[in-house]
């Protein structure tokens, strides 16, 4: 049945699920891997994923924006936007690694509403609704308490492009290497902000993510108590090639003091 009406967070973890349990039957096969940079990968697993979220969402929500990472943007325009990553840690699930997720956002006038963010390999889904919390398989979720660095296991993500941004980043990856408890590099975004969500990383930053990337874990990790930023301090915006900020009250201010310490 069409409707343009809002999606609940039901319907938006059975996308979810479903999509995930389609990168599940591919993972560890052979896959027809292309190349969209020198490093930046992307396999029939992502096209597939891709595919069903389309056809599952504009079914059902026909006159709803969609901008999803392989695809680009459907082109309407709706105050009703879904951000889509139908497979994010393309690269881990290419070697046969399992830390890959799917992320799914719903947004309204810019505002995300709701969050799903399913990892298929531990069945571990993500859920999270504006003003309402976050979940974990419908477990409520709080970030933790972690007040000094020292203390902080973090999380980081690289970009794929060979630039000044990435040699930035190995220069805060070391600062932070030395001054806290551990830095980890998943290789997935949208998970690294799940499990700051679930207080198993501390905090995570990254200075090159795209909406789709951060969407629904953004929200998550804000509805679990995070503070969610740039790493500037300031509001997250969705666009290309955004940066980004996400700990607990405490440890975020610390964690933007030694970034910018480290720049």
């Amino acid at each position: 049945m069409k409707t343009s009406s809002r999606p609940t967070l039901q319907q938006v973890e059975t996308f979810a699920r479903e999509a995930g349990s389609l990168l599940l039957s591919r993972f560890g096969q052979p896959h027809d891997i292309q190349y969209k940079g020198d490093v930046d990968l992307v396999t029939e697993a992502d096209f597939l994923s891709e595919e069903y979220l389309l056809k599952a969402i504009s079914s059902t929500f026909p006159d709803h924006r969609i901008i999803t990472e392989e695809a680009g943007s459907n082109q309407l325009e709706s105050p009703d936007t879904w951000y889509l990553d139908p497979l994010d840690g393309t690269v881990n699930f290419a070697h046969g690694i399992a830390c890959f997720s799917v992320s799914i956002a719903y947004t309204l006038n810019g505002i995300p509403e709701l969050g799903v963010v399913y990892d298929p390999v531990r069945n571990e889904c993500f859920t999270a609704e504006r003003g309402k919390g976050a979940w974990l398989n419908q477990v409520p979720l709080r970030v933790s308490q972690t007040s000094e660095v020292i203390q902080a296991l973090l999380a980081t993500g690289f970009p794929y492009e060979k630039d000044a941004r990435l040699l930035r980043n190995l220069r805060h990856h070391n600062h932070f290497s030395v001054h806290s408890r551990g830095v980890r590099r998943f290789g997935s975004a949208a998970l690294d902000l799940c499990y700051v969500a679930c207080g198993r990383f501390d905090g995570y930053w990254e200075l090159v993510v795209n909406p789709w990337d951060v969407a629904a874990g953004s929200l998550i990790a804000a509805e679990a108590g995070a503070l969610v930023t740039d790493v500037a301090g300031d509001p997250l915006v969705f666009k290309m090639g955004a940066t980004i900020l996400a700990a607990n009250p405490r440890l975020h201010p610390l964690l933007k003091q030694g970034l910018q310490q480290s720049n």
